[in-house]
């Protein structure tokens, strides 16, 4: 005996399934949603929010290490116990006068270091003599591992404020040089030109084209400078401080004090992302002419 079979039927072929009582369905079809209209939706949520996604996170992985056992208080405190010490240090004192003494610090340091630091990419960046006369000098210095000369600067400037403040001038110094000079050896040439051509004279040309060349270079070097301003805040406050925030943290390591070095440590990173959104607001205010890349 034969059996034939019948064709399939066309509309099971295009994915049509049987009904109840054997009639035929449309199959379950899901909307396409474009990746511009997925991206709109995320960009529609609050960026602030959306900065805060990690951090958050990170908390609470940490609240919930540290309440299962996972994390013992004598390795790392809890975020409950660390907030408690913090609001014990404002409410006493402690912490404000110290971050007062570790501000001052770091301003006099930024300040002195960059004029240094300025001074020099200028001389060597807009002359050929200068640059032959400072260039080589300072990337000589600039290798020499400048938390290396603590001892030096001890025994030179005492143990007071003065060494404190030159090791972050030294480290601000060679970062502002850095970027100021390759902002200035990057202003292009065909500008200079025209600039030229327009009856600039060398100190026009100075102001109104090679200075805002240099501009976006001596911004990002400002960002790297205040970072490497409190590195060595920290460096120079754990040796033979008697004030600032890194004195906290050595009592508080005498101690076994989990909780207090945390709180210094948040204060340290506070102030420094304080100290880069103040940098780059100003940087947005006078690069207002550069067009630049924010995203997608």
């Amino acid at each position: 005996m034969t059996i034939s079979h019948a064709p399939p039927d066309l509309a099971t072929g295009l994915g049509k399934t049987p009904g109840p009582g054997g009639s035929r369905t449309s199959p379950d079809l899901e909307p396409i949603v474009p990746a511009s209209v997925r991206r709109a939706r995320l960009r529609s949520v609050p960026r602030w929010l959306r900065r805060t996604v990690g951090p958050l996170l990170l908390l609470a992985l940490w609240q919930v290490f540290s309440a299962t056992g996972v994390l013992h208080p004598d390795v790392l405190a809890s975020p409950g116990t660390i907030a408690r010490a913090g609001g014990d240090l404002i409410a006493d004192g402690p912490l404000p006068a110290a971050m007062g003494v570790s501000l001052q610090r770091v301003a006099v340091g930024l300040v002195l270091g960059g004029v240094i630091g300025t001074a020099l990419a200028l001389v060597s960046g807009l002359s050929r003599l200068g640059e032959d006369l400072v260039d080589s000098t300072v990337q000589m210095l600039r290798t020499v591992p400048w938390v290396g000369l603590i001892p030096l600067f001890n025994i030179w400037l005492g143990i007071g404020e003065a060494p404190k403040v030159a090791l972050i001038a030294l480290g601000v110094a060679f970062h502002l040089y850095l970027n100021v000079y390759a902002g200035i050896r990057g202003v292009d040439a065909q500008l200079s030109e025209a600039g030229e051509s327009l009856g600039l004279n060398r100190w026009g040309l100075v102001r109104h084209v090679v200075l805002p060349g240099a501009l976006p270079g001596a911004m990002t070097g400002l960002r790297y400078s205040l970072a490497t301003a409190w590195l060595a805040l920290v460096f120079g406050e754990s040796i033979n401080a008697d004030a600032g925030i890194g004195f906290l943290m050595n009592q508080a390591r005498e101690f076994f004090r989990t909780d207090v070095i945390v709180v210094c440590l948040v204060v340290y990173a506070f102030l420094g992302l304080t100290a880069d959104v103040i940098v780059r607001t100003l940087e947005r205010l006078l690069l207002q002419w550069r067009p630049t890349f924010t995203g997608q």
